[in-house]
């Protein structure tokens, strides 16, 4: 069972992954601290050892550690497409990722148009997108698919990815899914950076809350995210419903129109035509 203070620890090392530099904690999260302070410091004052005549022994206490080896992404190829392979390659056995122990060892990367103009990136693969090893195929992919037609747009004209590369793992795993954490997150992330900084899309659309997080460095769900602009250094970020969520809200309007509302700010980014009938999706009935 995890102790409150390694949960603490994975979360501040995926802030600062992320490039955060100060965050924000409440009063309990400062106990732990304090708690782990108070604890080391008790160590570090403990009464010394009574130690033979002669120069002081050396201690390796308070000596600096190596550094760890720290794994890093080597992009090669002259064209995005040869760029992209070449992290695809990489992807497969990303020890970040390898050695969490909780992500499946099927690796799922991206699918798309490497000049795309516009990015969309979800979560994590999950039973469908193992078994194919391609990003939305399953019925949230084809939801995605129906958006993309909606807009005038094909699969083959945007690019496809995911925050985490591995379906995350859980006990006797079927069909089931869940969500990545912030360690997930975290060890994934220098892929989708390399990715975006490689294609330069014109625009990123977020489709849930965990892209959001992975690419803003925000926590919280979808509702207060949406209807503005947000940016991913210097990319405008667009985040929405996940295609999942729409299934799971059944035919309900609001939600459809919420998510389409997004996709109609996204094509006037992009300067794409848009028809009064778009316009009219989801509208009620005069």
């Amino acid at each position: 069972m995890s102790r409150p203070v390694d949960v603490l620890l994975e979360f501040l090392e995926a802030e600062q992954a992320r490039g955060v530099t100060h965050v924000h904690l409440d009063d309990g999260a400062r106990g732990v601290l304090r708690e782990v302070f108070n604890s080391t410091k008790a160590k570090k004052t403990a009464p010394p050892r009574e130690e033979a005549e002669g120069p002081p022994a050396k201690t390796t206490l308070d000596a600096p550690k190596p550094p760890a080896a720290v794994a890093k992404i080597s992009i090669k190829g002259a064209t995005r497409a040869e760029q992209l392979d070449s992290l695809r390659r990489q992807a497969e056995n990303w020890s970040p990722a390898k050695s969490l122990g909780s992500l499946r060892e099927t690796m799922v990367f991206a699918a798309g148009n490497p000049e795309a103009r516009v990015m969309l990136v979800g979560e994590a693969p999950g039973y469908q997108e193992e078994r194919e090893r391609q990003p939305f195929v399953g019925p949230a992919g084809q939801k995605l698919n129906d958006i993309l037609k909606a807009m005038g747009l094909s699969r083959e004209e945007v690019y496809i990815s995911n925050i985490v590369k591995f379906r995350p793992s859980t006990p006797k795993q079927t069909t089931n899914n869940r969500k990545p954490n912030a360690g997930e997150i975290a060890a994934c992330l220098p892929f989708i950076r390399a990715e975006i900084d490689i294609v330069r899309p014109a625009c990123i659309v977020a489709l849930g809350e965990t892209a959001a997080e992975g690419l803003l460095g925000i926590t919280g769900t979808v509702a207060p995210l949406r209807e503005k602009w947000h940016d991913f250094e210097g990319t405008p970020v667009r985040v929405t419903y996940h295609p999942s969520y729409l299934l799971q809200t059944g035919d309900g309007h609001q939600t459809k129109r919420q998510v389409w509302e997004d996709m109609l700010a996204v094509m006037e980014k992009l300067d794409l035509p848009i028809s009064p009938k778009q316009r009219c999706f989801f509208l009620p009935k005069a």
